[in-house]
């Protein structure tokens, strides 16, 4: 089997788009309040989602215009759609990210108005890393066209051990770096606003938002070993994985601050996202005897997320509320 990883993108599209990563990081840092410790209400984080997913959808059509005029209507087409099914993939997936979160920002209980910033650091350390990742990944596939068959069992395997373990809730305290970070490093008890370091008497200590970060940065890692495999499932053109990658990263964010207070209803989001590494990682398994075209990959995605999501707030408001719990 031969795989094609080589992409249209010229090397101005390519320092292009990092540019404009870049603008929007540092629109957010120095422009929007960034710098500023303050906490994100859901008009904002609605705001956010909603400009991240609208310039997601204008970058798709600045990409159909651009080779519909230089490749063709049928190149357009094709990489259109697998830019979008990359996106919805990476942001369904990412989407996991939100509920380890939650898990970490409940654990050192960090206030609200900190969690913003020490977010935007993780997403720039993601963004780092993940393109580490996908030039490893787009490298092994164009070196090893077998690795999809791995890629593909591997995305099964997790997809099954995500359904068996949906309801386990890991504990951080018996978290090997967590207590490793805590083994080796001198760690105020208290936060210092959104400092990770403070100097006390001359001696440089940790904050409590330090260990915060690493645990994000780290978990990051480990979904991305999920996603960036997920997405070659699409293409493996270098510049979509890229991009679909990244805007899916810069808008969880913005998703968090969303939902975060919601993550419980939507508790079988995390069966609907086992469902779809199992398919995806299926769907690579069978390209030697069958190639599902990308709208279908699309449509099935996109339906397995609506469902999950639906019937988690459907079955969340026939739950009877217990005594002294919220309704």
């Amino acid at each position: 089997m031969n795989v094609a990883t080589d992409s249209f993108a010229t090397g101005p599209m390519w320092a292009g788009f990092i540019v404009f990563v870049l603008g929007m990081l540092a629109l957010d840092l120095f422009v929007f309040g960034g710098r500023k410790a303050h906490r994100v209400h859901v008009k904002e984080a609605l705001a956010w989602v909603i400009a991240w997913v609208s310039l997601a959808l204008a970058f798709a059509g600045l990409l159909w215009w651009y080779l519909n005029d230089t490749q063709g209507a049928e190149v357009a087409q094709r990489k259109t759609l697998e830019f979008l099914a990359g996106y919805l993939i990476e942001q369904s997936l990412s989407v996991d990210n939100m509920f380890v979160f939650v898990m970490i920002f409940t654990y050192f209980a960090v206030p609200p108005e900190l969690q913003r910033r020490v977010l935007l650091y993780g997403v720039l350390g993601a963004i780092v890393m993940r393109a580490g990742m996908i030039l490893a990944g787009v490298w092994l596939v164009s070196e090893f066209a077998w690795i999809l068959y791995v890629f593909g069992a591997f995305l099964v395997i997790t997809g099954i051990k995500m359904i068996i373990f949906a309801e386990h809730q890991p504990d951080l305290e018996k978290n090997p770096l967590l207590r490793w970070l805590r083994g080796h490093l001198r760690i105020t008890p208290e936060f210092h606003g959104e400092s990770f370091f403070v100097r006390q008497n001359g001696v440089l200590w940790a904050t409590p938002m330090f260990l915060v970060l690493v645990l994000i940065e780290a978990s990051d890692v480990v979904f991305a070993v999920d996603s960036i495999p997920a997405i070659f499932a699409v293409t493996t053109d270098p510049f979509i994985v890229f991009t679909s990658n990244i805007f899916a990263i810069m808008g969880l964010r913005a998703l968090y601050f969303l939902l975060a207070d919601m993550a419980d209803r939507f508790h079988l989001l995390k069966y609907g996202l086992a469902i779809v590494l199992v398919f995806i990682g299926g769907k690579m398994l069978a390209m030697p005897w069958f190639h599902m075209p990308i709208q279908w990959s699309l449509a099935i995605v996109g339906s397995i997320i609506v469902v999950s999501v639906v019937a988690s707030l459907a079955l969340t408001n026939k739950r009877p509320v217990a005594a002294g719990e919220k309704a």
